[in-house]
C-alpha cells in the first residue's frame, strides 16, 4: 500500500440472526497473513463486519481474570451473541453500563468457534454498541429484510462468486431466509397494529 492510500474499513453487512447463526464457513481472499477473514453468509454475501440491531435481553461478565462481557441480542429471527473484553474496551464498557432490556445497534466482526462435537458456533466481536430507539430497530429490520431479499434474488446468478461459494459450502435453502425476512417484516406490522 502506498503512503497516500488510506486503508478503508469493510462495509458492515446487515444480516438477521437466523442466517448469521447458520453461517460457519470463513475464508480469506489472499494468502497475506493480515488479509481480512470473511464469513460466508448462506445467501451468498461475504461479511468481514456485520451491523445488527436488536434487543439486548441479558448480559453477563463471563471473564475469570479480566472483565469479558457476553451479551445476548435478539432480533425477529433469533439470537446473536456478542463478546467484548479488554481488546474492545468501548464495547465492553457499553455492555457493562447498559441495562437489559434495551434496543442496541452493534457493528462488529463475525467470529467462529468449533465446539468439541465439531459444530461451528458464530458470535460477534463488537467494535461499537450503541443504545437506540424502537424506530431505529424497526428501520434496521426493514432494511435488513430488503438486503436479504436482494441477496436471495441474486443467489442463482452464475456470475455471483459468493453465491456460488454458498451453494458449494452450505446445504441450506435460501427460501428459508426469505420466509424469515418476510416474517420479520410481518412482526413489525403486528407490533404497529397492537400499538394503534
Amino acid at each position: 500500500m502506498s503512503s497516500n492510500e488510506i486503508p478503508t474499513r469493510e462495509v458492515a453487512r446487515r444480516v438477521f440472526a437466523q442466517e448469521f447463526n447458520d453461517a460457519g464457513y470463513t475464508f480469506k481472499e489472499s494468502d497475506d497473513e493480515r488479509a481480512p477473514v470473511y464469513l460466508l453468509l448462506p445467501t451468498g454475501e461475504s461479511a468481514n463486519r456485520v451491523f445488527l440491531v436488536g434487543t439486548l435481553t441479558e448480559k453477563e461478565d463471563v471473564g475469570e481474570d479480566n472483565e469479558y462481557w457476553r451479551g445476548r441480542i435478539v432480533d425477529p429471527t433469533g439470537t446473536f451473541f456478542v463478546y467484548a473484553g479488554q481488546y474492545q474496551p468501548e464495547a465492553a464498557s457499553a455492555l457493562r453500563d447498559l441495562d437489559a432490556p434495551a434496543y442496541v445497534a452493534v457493528v462488529g466482526k463475525p467470529r467462529t468457534y468449533e465446539t468439541d462435537d465439531g459444530s461451528i458456533n458464530v458470535s460477534v466481536r463488537p467494535e461499537s454498541i450503541t443504545e437506540v430507539d424502537a424506530a431505529t430497530r424497526d428501520r434496521w429490520v426493514t432494511e435488513t429484510a430488503d438486503k436479504t431479499l436482494d441477496r436471495i434474488a441474486a443467489f442463482d446468478d452464475e456470475g455471483d462468486e459468493y453465491a456460488r461459494m454458498a451453494r458449494e459450502h452450505y446445504d441450506l435453502d435460501p427460501e428459508e431466509y426469505k420466509r424469515a425476512a418476510i416474517a420479520a417484516l410481518e412482526s413489525l406490522e403486528q407490533a404497529d397494529e397492537l400499538s394503534a
